[in-house]
Parts: C-alpha cells; sequence; structure tokens
C-alpha cells in the first residue's frame, strides 16, 4: 500500500510538471528536402536527392524534368517514377540528414546535414517528434503556390494543431520556404489564422537572391565544392533540371523592388565590324530587361536524355507562372493575430551583380554566356540572399534580426538557437535527458557534429 501511494505520489508530480511546448513545423529550403524516385509499377523506391555515389547519374536518369504548362507542374523525363518526399519521422527525416546514407553519417559530410542540429536543439528543449515537433520538406522543383505544396502544407498545420491537443502552431522556415508561407498566408488566410501562431522566418529571399538565381537560370548551380563536389551533381546537370523549375523562376529580383542599386547582369560582347568603333562593348541588362539575355543565351540549350536532344530554352510560360506568384508575394498581408521574427545573414560577401566575358575576353555570340565563368560584384548578406532582401519583408511590427553566419550556417548558430529559444518561450532540459530523447544519430557522431 504504502508502495502504491509512493508511486501515486510521483505520477501525480510528473503530471503537474511542465506541459509541453506549443508544436513547431520546420519548413525548408530549395534542395533541402531528400526526394526519392518511386518506380510506378512495383513501388520501389531509390534515393535520387541528395546522394553522394552515383550522384550525377541517377539525378539525370530520374529527376530531370520537363515542365507543363497545362498542369503547372514539372514532370519527371522518366515516365516509370514520380517523385516523392519521405513523411518518416513526423516529416523530419525528409529535412536533417539530406544523404542518410551510412557513408555520409561515418564521414561527418556537414555538407548534407540540413535541419539535424535545430532538430536536437529543440528536442533537448522539451519538445516531441509527433506531438509538438514536425517537419515539412516538399518537392521543391515544383512552383511555391502550386496545389500539391499548399494542400501539403495544410495537411502539416491540421496534423501539428491536432497532435498538440489544439495548440497553434509556430512555423520556423529556411530560406524559399519562407516564399511558400507567405504564398500559404495570402491564398488561405483563413487556414492560417486559425492554425498558426508564430512564425520565425531565417534567411528567407522575400525580394529575390539576384545574383544567385540570375547564374543560376544561366550557368547552373552547385550546393558543394572541393573534393566533394566530384562525388556531387554536377553544376551543368543541375542547371538543366533547375531552368524547368518553376521556383527558380520565382526567386528571380523582383523588379518593382526599390533596391538601393538595381541588381544588374553585365556582358562584355565583340562587337560586330562596322557597328561601332570600339572592338568590345559592355552590356547592361536590369531585372525588367533581363528577359532578352536569358532567351538569347539559352536558345540553343539542348538536354541529351537516353536518345533524345530536346531544346530547353529559357521557359516563357515558367516566367509568366512565376510573375503571378510575385504578385501574390507583394500583395500578402500577415493576420493581426500571428507574431512574425525575421533572422538574415550579414557580414558574408554576397552575389549581387553578374559578369560574363571581359574587356580582353570579350562574349561573341550570347549562347557563350551558358559555358563562362561568372565574375560576381558583392554586397551584404549570408552569402546566397542579399541582406537588403532578406529583411524587406514588408511586415509591420516585425522583430528582425541581423546575424553573422551564412545561408546554411544559419541553422546550426548558437546565437540564432538562443533566439528561437527565447520567442519560442523554451529552454533546455538537462543534458541527460536530451540525449535520451534524441534519436537522429549515435553519440559518437553526435559529438563530431555539435
Amino acid at each position: 500500500m504504502l508502495f502504491d501511494d509512493c508511486c501515486f505520489r510521483r505520477r501525480r508530480r510528473r503530471a503537474e510538471g511542465p506541459t509541453d511546448p506549443d508544436p513547431v513545423v520546420l519548413v525548408s529550403g530549395v534542395g533541402g528536402s531528400v526526394l526519392r524516385a518511386r518506380i510506378k509499377k512495383t513501388k520501389f523506391e531509390i534515393l535520387v536527392w541528395v546522394r553522394i555515389f552515383l550522384a550525377n547519374m541517377e539525378f539525370k536518369k530520374y529527376i530531370w524534368s520537363i515542365y507543363n504548362p497545362k498542369t503547372g507542374y514539372t514532370e519527371s523525363w522518366n515516365e516509370n517514377v514520380e517523385i516523392v518526399v519521405p513523411d518518416d519521422d513526423y516529416g523530419l527525416y525528409a529535412i536533417d540528414v539530406l544523404d542518410p546514407s551510412l557513408f555520409a553519417k561515418v564521414c561527418h559530410l556537414t555538407d548534407v546535414y540540413y535541419f539535424h542540429d535545430m532538430i536536437d536543439m529543440l528536442v533537448g528543449c522539451g519538445y516531441k517528434k509527433g506531438t509538438t515537433l514536425f517537419g515539412y520538406g516538399y518537392d521543391f522543383r515544383q512552383s511555391i503556390r502550386i496545389d500539391k505544396l499548399m494542400d501539403g502544407l495544410k495537411e502539416k498545420l491540421v496534423t501539428a494543431y491536432t497532435a498538440s491537443g489544439g495548440k497553434k502552431v509556430s512555423l520556423i522556415s529556411h530560406s524559399m520556404g519562407g516564399l511558400l508561407i507567405r504564398v500559404f498566408m495570402a491564398l488561405y488566410p483563413d487556414v492560417f489564422t486559425k492554425y498558426v501562431k508564430k512564425w520565425i522566418c531565417i534567411a528567407c529571399p522575400f525580394q529575390g537572391a539576384p545574383g544567385c538565381v540570375n547564374d543560376t537560370l544561366l550557368t547552373g548551380l552547385q550546393f558543394v565544392y572541393g573534393v566533394e563536389s566530384f562525388f556531387f551533381v554536377s553544376r551543368w546537370t543541375m542547371h538543366q533540371l533547375l531552368v524547368e523549375c518553376p521556383s527558380i523562376y520565382e526567386m528571380l529580383p523582383n523588379p518593382k523592388f526599390k533596391w538601393k542599386q538595381q541588381p544588374l547582369i553585365r556582358v562584355w560582347r565583340k562587337q560586330i565590324d562596322g557597328q561601332d568603333d570600339l572592338p568590345v562593348k559592355l552590356e547592361t541588362y536590369a531585372p525588367t530587361e533581363s528577359t532578352i539575355l536569358f532567351e538569347e543565351a539559352l536558345r540553343n540549350n539542348k538536354l541529351e536524355y537516353g536518345k533524345k536532344s530536346v531544346a530547353l530554352p529559357f521557359n516563357l510560360s515558367i516566367l509568366s507562372w512565376a510573375a503571378k506568384t510575385r504578385q501574390i508575394l507583394d500583395e500578402a498581408q500577415i493576420p493581426d493575430t500571428v507574431s512574425f521574427y525575421n533572422i538574415y545573414g550579414i557580414s558574408n560577401d554576397t552575389p549581387y551583380d553578374v559578369c560574363y566575358g571581359s574587356e580582353t575576353s570579350p562574349i561573341d555570340d550570347l549562347s557563350e554566356v551558358c559555358h563562362t565563368v561568372p565574375e560576381y560584384s558583392y554586397v551584404d548578406g549570408d552569402g546566397t540572399v542579399p541582406s537588403e532582401s532578406a529583411k524587406a519583408d514588408g511586415i509591420a511590427n516585425a522583430t528582425r534580426v541581423g546575424i553573422k553566419d551564412n545561408h546554411r550556417g544559419l541553422l546550426t548558430n548558437n546565437e540564432v538557437f538562443g533566439y528561437l529559444k527565447q520567442w519560442l518561450g523554451v529552454s533546455q532540459i538537462s543534458q541527460q535527458k536530451f540525449m535520451q530523447t534524441s534519436k537522429v544519430m549515435d553519440e559518437s557522431l553526435k559529438q563530431n557534429v555539435l
């Protein structure tokens, strides 16, 4: 009887302890979700993003895509597969370590660690996966306002709200994930008001990422450098996907935004005889004029897929779709009931203007631009998004904080973690309990990551 009474008192004290925090949903950015190719006939799934071994080959085979203007979706060339985002571990698996292979973990390839440290931090503050902690990864090839992505976010909000016992959700977004949330907020204001309490935005290109995106559409995108790049998807292989992805066009610099100085694309051109006294000329393209350059530079772009040779010019249908997305982004209003916080990176050289060719080595035909190493002029930012764009959220009563770190580094930054704890109203629990609760990686790996 005495034993039973002690047990009862212990249970009662535990029940009277701290309540669970409000639920959090982490929303990833471009390239920030694990993607698998699911074979339609067998349902077998193959990891295609991110992977180290056979990365380039599998990427071309399964994820190279073409935009369908009738549906608004980007669809894989391989008709035998569909691209899916795993929802394991309540959506957290897809945004944690982007290459979950044993090789990546054992070799501590931190380039593929995404929300991993933040997930560990939140678990260490008492968040419980599936009750108060969720992830939302998505097919980042698609437009940020396409139905599938909007429906997925709505479903995740409802799931988090229900699992936590009817508590409103705190959203934490990174990069393009912030644009996705802003579009959702505009298109589904009643849903947003019902389920969202706070939105913490990290490194969002609210007005675009001029240097990075302009160059991506012309020469491609490289996610990793150094030795690792030899095992990863090549810059040009990535280009041939992204030129057909609405999400990239939706991050072009906003031509209506009042930039301190308009972001430019410059090209040193060789002059045709008799056209000018000078042998070379510096051509300049502002955001409203860049379409001319994109069209001309990509007019001969082709994708070699199997035995097919497919034209991949600059896609005017996607550009038109993206212009509508930009209008929605510009007109979005946050509900008065939702608190907004904006963290952006500073003190990093961030590409802004892009220049191709030089006075001594000018471009003859504009199609040569796509195979030219660019030169950048830089502004302050996180190395990807200029701080001018990231802090231009246009939201009244916003709390904004600039932190010295790069685009991805902000997700592992202790100062950022401090602000998150403050704004979420949580604190770190004991280290022992934290180590028992977190299941993401084993102890030896964790010590090398944290």
